[in-house]
C-alpha cells in the first residue's frame, strides 16, 4: 500500500527527523521541500561520550520547519506506552510523530539500533497508516520512502514506549528563505576537531564522528540543491560535495577497521577540517564568482525568470501581463520577495528612493529600476 509524500521529494538529502517535515509541506506545495536547505552554518553542540554534536535537536526542527516550511504547531502531546490510534492521532487527519526507530518495524534499524526517527500518521478504516519519507542505506538494509497500514496491535508493537507527536497548521512563509551561509569562527572548527582527534576512546569517537560527517553531508547537499534551485548549478559546489561523500565513507572504514581491533587509519580529523573550512570558500560566495552587471535582453530575462520563479508561472504568462498586479498569484509579499531574488541574483542593491510601486509593478519598469541600480544612477 502506498501514500503520497512530496511529489518532487528529494528524500535522500534529509535527515530522519526532518524528512516527514518536508514531506509533510509537500503535500501542499511540492516546491517547498528543498527550503530547508536554504540555510547553512555550523554550530556543535554537547553531545554523548563528550563529543560535540550538529545534529539538531526536536524542537530546532519545529523552528526551522515553522519558519522555512509554514509549519506552524497547532498541538503537540507525548503519547504513554503502546497507545491506540485515537492516542496517536486526536482529533487530527495526519500527525506528525517521533519515536524509538528500535521498534518500528518498516526501518532497517529496528532490533538494532536505539535512535530517533519520524513518520506521519493518518487514520485508515479501523488502522493507521504510516508514511515515511526516509531514505538511507544502512549496515542492515535499506530505508526507501513508502506507507504502511499497522493494525491497531501492529501500532501498539511499533510504540511500547510511545511518541512525541505534532499536529499543524500549514500556511506557506510570505517569502521564500534567501539562501545564506554562516560561516563559524575558525576556532569552532578547531575545537569540534580536536575534540574527536584527541578522545581517548578511539572506538567511540570513531562511532560518533561516522554519525557527525553523514549528518554534515546531508546537509551540505541539501544546501546546495537548495542553491542550485535558485542560481543554477556549480562545479566548484560539486567537487566540494565529493569530498565530503569521501569523508563519510573513509570515517566509516576507520570506524569499522578500530572495531574490528585494527590500527585507525590517519587523515580522517585533517580532512574534516579542511572541509570544514571550505564551506566558506564554497558556500560563501555566488557560485559564479562576481557577476558582471547584467543590461538589455540579459536583464530582462533574468527580470522574467524571477519573476516567474516566485509567482510559479511559466514566463510567458509573465511576459503576457500589463501589470503584475493582474496575475492572481501577485502580492505585496510575492512582489518583495522578486526584488531580494533580483538583488541577489543581480549582485546589487536597488536605491532605496526606487522601491515605490511604480518602478515595480511591470517588468518594462522592473528591467529600468534594476538596470540604474547596476550603473549606480539615482
Amino acid at each position: 500500500m502506498s501514500a503520497p509524500t512530496a511529489p518532487s521529494l528529494s528524500a535522500d538529502l534529509f535527515d530522519c527527523i526532518q524528512v516527514n517535515l518536508a514531506a509533510l509541506a509537500g503535500r501542499r506545495d511540492p516546491h517547498a521541500h528543498l527550503a530547508p536547505g536554504a540555510r547553512l552554518g555550523f554550530s556543535p553542540r554537547p553531545g554523548r561520550a563528550g563529543l560535540p554534536t550538529v545534529e539538531p535537536r526536536l524542537d530546532d526542527h519545529l523552528a526551522a520547519a515553522e519558519t522555512l516550511l509554514g509549519l506552524r504547531v497547532a498541538a503537540r502531546w507525548t503519547t504513554s506506552g503502546r497507545p491506540s490510534a485515537a492516542d496517536l492521532l486526536g482529533e487530527h487527519d495526519v500527525v506528525y510523530a517521533v519515536a524509538d526507530a528500535f521498534h518500528l518495524p518498516w526501518v532497517p534499524y529496528r532490533g538494532r539500533r536505539h535512535m530517533e526517527h519520524s513518520f506521519l500518521a493518518e487514520a485508515d478504516a479501523g488502522s493507521v497508516t504510516v508514511t515515511d519519507a526516509y531514505h538511507n542505506d544502512t549496515p542492515w538494509g535499506s530505508a526507501r520512502p513508502g506507507a504502511w497500514q499497522l493494525s491497531p496491535a501492529d501500532l501498539a508493537d511499533a510504540l511500547p514506549e510511545g511518541a512525541t507527536v505534532v499536529a499543524f497548521h500549514h500556511e506557506p512563509p510570505d517569502v521564500r528563505a534567501q539562501i545564506r551561509y554562516d560561516a563559524p569562527a575558525p576556532e569552532t572548527i578547531a575545537r569540534y576537531v580536536r575534540s574527536y582527534a584527541e578522545h581517548e576512546d578511539r572506538a567511540a569517537a570513531l562511532e560518533h564522528l561516522t554519525l557527525e560527517t553523514w549528518l554534515l553531508t546531508r546537509a551540505r547537499r541539501l544546501h546546495a540543491a537548495a542553491r542550485a534551485d535558485t542560481r543554477g548549478p556549480d562545479e566548484a559546489v560539486a567537487e566540494h560535495l565529493a569530498g565530503w561523500a569521501k569523508l563519510t565513507e573513509q570515517t566509516y572504514l576507520a570506524h569499522r577497521r578500530v572495531q574490528r581491533g585494527r590500527p585507525e587509519p590517519t587523515g580522517v580529523t585533517d580532512r574534516l577540517a579542511r572541509l570544514l573550512a571550505a564551506d566558506a570558500d564554497v558556500f560563501g560566495a555566488h557560485p559564479s564568482g562576481p557577476a558582471a552587471p547584467a543590461t538589455g535582453s540579459d536583464l530582462r530575462t533574468v527580470v522574467i525568470e524571477e519573476t516567474a520563479a516566485v509567482l510559479r508561472l511559466p514566463t510567458e504568462a509573465v511576459v503576457g501581463a500589463t501589470r503584475l498586479s493582474d496575475l492572481p498569484a501577485f502580492s505585496s509579499f510575492r512582489l518583495v520577495e522578486i526584488v531580494e531574488r533580483l538583488e541577489e541574483r543581480l549582485e546589487l542593491e536597488f536605491d532605496p528612493d526606487d522601491l515605490v510601486p511604480e518602478n515595480l509593478h511591470d517588468i518594462e519598469s522592473l528591467c529600468r529600476t534594476a538596470e540604474r541600480s547596476a550603473k549606480g544612477e539615482r
